[in-house]
């Protein structure tokens, strides 16, 4: 009897919890929610949805309530938002995912229930496991090496918005919609999207700096920024504005736009104006400007504006529809000219990559002779470059007025025009011209094909110098006409040097353009990083502050006891003792010797973790055997370098750490490739004669391969005798007559090749985002 009344009081709870399950579906109506009608537009619901975010965000209501509240117009904007949910939810009363069919309602309802009794995941949309995460971030997903590999450069053409979520997130609930409204505006726009799951990609997240979910953060030219502001729309949009320089386009007037026009010739660009009736330049148009800023320079014309008539007038503009105009070497005239009601991506980068180069450019840089004048890949691909090479001045413009005109009329994709001055890019000219008495003072035209990426090409120089003059077109008519039937017609070859970067900034620009990212950087970590990431540097700076008033605080003391207590002074006879301490404390101090010490875990972090700004750590990995050889070669190669205070030199044992070096070398990417783990050779490949600079501060790294030419420069037997530069604690009188012993050595033979680039700057950085332990 008992146990029928329970079996009875069960059934009864199920039925009751059914039913308020099934009550609370029917009672949860969008329409009231956001308070708008069933007949309401998408505009008039997006609207009422911003209104009561910004009102019942769990971030500014402090009311018990508001985060159930705010997730409740966050469901009911999600059905609303979506016409086919909105639909199913007209004609049915359906807040879930099914597909509009009444039999099955109860159903699914009760098959929620009876998976999720303390949560209905169709309402939360809680990402549970991998199988439930929201299907529109998976193809936007970054894995490490992606990151690294293709995302980092892509940042330099354009901007990436990146979202940092994990499992069980509760505030990512929060910001899902605004997040998939602004990615469906700015990915088409040009603005890369990337998704970082913190629970699947820690690495990926630590080296962000992201230590907390939800996280928004932009990344440009390979520069991270966090978004620090409330999640919606206009916030985001100005976010990524915010990332893109200041300096891209340029407003232009009745005023100005000669002056910005004229500006081709020392920029060696192309020109471009946009024509709009927006008082603000379009986004699209700022990404379009980053994207294409080394090869066009970019103007906007707001044609509402008094001050731009005569400008719309000249060019007959349309006031009324967006214009796109590229001026080149004629600012009369534009070179080509685009018109749509509605400016697409697709549509300007088509426009612009057919436009990025002068008639005939200048060629300033080695890239831009290898852009202009590309190796051919074919027989059926070959591309000839037309090289004008002329002085500068008004001596030579008429000369380059007829080349350019006569680049206009012979506008074909076989063929390049471009020219050189000769004074500034002296080594290729004579390359070409041979110290020809002929073209001195002259100009001259040559025709070239590159054969290969290290300066090879096959040429023929006009016989007689250019001057412009018809019977000179008709010369250079004639052999481009048998070129295409012909190309043994270039019949002289040579190798040509790399071009001189004439647009290049000087040192001091560079420097102060360095120190002023710097300070930025530093700026905006002290407000917007993460403390704990700050926690060493603000240590560092109250600790050199302790010690700097501590020491002047004593200095006074002592120095005003000293005064009281000191005796008057008597004259004192020198004598030779006194002298000769005197010559000896004032001596300048000169090592002969390299001190070189040993990476351990001890001298880990004073040498390398904690390493003072603009310090670097040169360190060579060795193992017992080679140990005393390559110490030596190691310091003969090095002593010439000993004389910068900002150079520390270090060895590391390969036999301890190889683990440590491993991993380090994997940020080298394809510079020192790591074996697998489970490859029978793993533990036996050689890094013996490896060197690294390490810098501790900016956490990179440049990375010296040991010469491996066999018994270059010697017998492999010979022994040699203790070198007395070297100094350490343990290498310090051994000879180094060992077996093997000059072959260690040759490995380093580079090795002062190497340094002066590393002085110079020139090597390549490899970027860590920490720096392991030395266990």
């Amino acid at each position: 009897m008992e146990l029928k009344k329970l079996s009875i009081s069960l059934v009864v709870v199920l039925v009751l919890v059914l039913v308020l399950q099934i009550l609370s579906a029917v009672d949860f109506d969008p329409y009231r929610i956001l308070g708008v009608s069933r007949t309401s537009s998408q505009a008039d619901i997006k609207k009422a949805y911003k209104k009561l975010a910004r009102e019942w965000h769990p971030d500014k209501n402090k009311d018990p309530g508001a985060e159930d509240k705010f997730i409740q117009i966050s469901k009911a904007y999600e059905i609303l938002s979506n016409e086919e949910k909105r639909s199913n939810f007209d004609r049915y009363g359906d807040v879930g995912e099914n597909q509009g069919y009444p039999q099955q309602q109860q159903h699914r309802q009760f098959h929620h229930f009876h998976e999720s009794f303390y949560f209905d995941e169709s309402f939360f949309h809680f990402p549970f496991n991998s199988e439930r995460r929201d299907s529109s971030d998976e193809k936007y997903l970054l894995h490490f090496s992606h990151y690294v590999n293709e995302i980092v450069p892509d940042s330099f053409k354009k901007p990436y918005l990146i979202k940092i979520t994990s499992d069980w997130c509760f505030s990512c609930i929060h910001i899902e919609p605004v997040w998939k409204e602004v990615v469906q505006e700015l990915e088409v726009l040009g603005v890369g999207i990337g998704v970082v799951h913190a629970g699947y990609e820690r690495r990926l997240a630590h080296h962000l700096g992201a230590h907390s979910t939800p996280s928004i953060l932009g990344l440009i030219n390979g520069k991270i920024s966090f978004f620090h502001n409330a999640v919606i729309r206009e916030n985001l949009r100005q976010f990524v504005e915010s990332l893109l320089p200041g300096n891209l386009i340029e407003k232009i007037t009745d005023k100005n736009y000669v002056r910005f026009l004229s500006n081709w010739k020392k920029e060696n660009k192309p020109h471009v104006l946009l024509f709009d009736h927006m008082p603000v330049v379009p986004l699209l148009y700022k990404l379009t400007a980053f994207a294409y800023r080394d090869y066009l320079s970019f103007g906007y014309v707001y044609v509402g504006l008094r001050g731009t008539e005569e400008l719309s007038r000249q060019y007959n503009i349309n006031v009324y529809t967006p214009t796109m105009m590229i001026f080149k070497e004629h600012i009369d005239k534009p070179a080509d000219v685009i018109q749509a009601r509605e400016m697409k991506k697709q549509l300007i980068d088509d426009f612009l990559s057919q436009n990025k180069f002068l008639l005939a450019a200048r060629l300033t840089n080695q890239k831009l002779f290898r852009e202009l004048c590309p190796v051919k890949k074919s027989h059926r691909q070959r591309k000839y470059c037309v090289v004008l090479l002329t002085g500068e001045g008004d001596k030579f413009a008429k000369t380059y007025e007829a080349f350019v005109a006569f680049a206009l009329a012979n506008t074909k994709d076989t063929v390049r025009f471009v020219h050189i001055y000769d004074d500034r890019q002296r080594d290729f000219a004579q390359a070409l011209l041979m110290d020809d008495e002929k073209y001195w003072g002259k100009s001259a035209v040559a025709i070239l094909e590159r054969r290969n990426n290290v300066g090879r090409v096959v040429y023929k120089i006009l016989e007689d110098a250019w001057e412009g003059s018809e019977e000179d077109n008709f010369i250079l008519l004639d052999l481009l006409a048998q070129l295409r039937t012909d190309p043994g017609l270039l019949s002289s070859d040579t190798v040509l040097p790399d071009l001189n970067d004439e647009l290049a900034p000087v040192f001091f620009l560079r420097w102060l353009y360095s120190a002023i990212e710097y300070v930025s950087d530093c700026w905006d970590s002290v407000f917007h990083n993460n403390w704990r990431e700050m926690m060493p540097l603000l240590s560092l700076i109250f600790s050199a502050l302790f010690i700097l008033f501590g020491t002047v605080i004593v200095q006074a003391f002592s120095d005003s006891s000293d005064e009281r207590d000191s005796p008057l002074p008597q004259k004192e006879e020198p004598n030779e003792e006194n002298e000769k301490t005197f010559s000896k404390e004032n001596r300048i101090p000169k090592k002969g010797f390299v001190e070189v010490t040993e990476l351990t875990d001890v001298t880990y972090t004073s040498n390398l973790v904690r390493l003072r700004p603009g310090h670097m750590n040169v360190v060579l990995i060795l193992s017992n055997p080679t140990k005393t050889s390559l110490l030596q070669k190691f310091a003969l190669e090095v002593y010439t370098f000993t004389g910068s205070s900002c150079l520390h030199f270090s060895f590391l044992s390969l036999d301890k750490h190889r683990e440590w070096l491993e991993y380090l070398l994997e940020f080298a990417q394809d510079a020192a490739p790591i074996p697998n783990q489970y490859d029978k050779h793993f533990l036996e490949r050689d890094y013996t004669g490896y060197v690294l600079a390490l810098n501790g501060h900016k956490k990179y790294f440049c990375l010296f391969k040991p010469h491996r030419s066999g018994d270059e420069g010697g017998t492999m037997g010979s022994c040699e005798d203790y070198d007395p530069l070297l100094h350490t604690g343990e290498a310090r009188g051994k000879s180094s007559c060992s077996p093997g012993s000059k072959q260690a050595k040759n490995k380093l033979s580079k090795l002062s090749l190497w340094m002066e680039r590393l002085l110079e700057g020139s090597l390549q950085r490899f970027y860590i985002p920490s720096w392991p332990a030395l266990d």
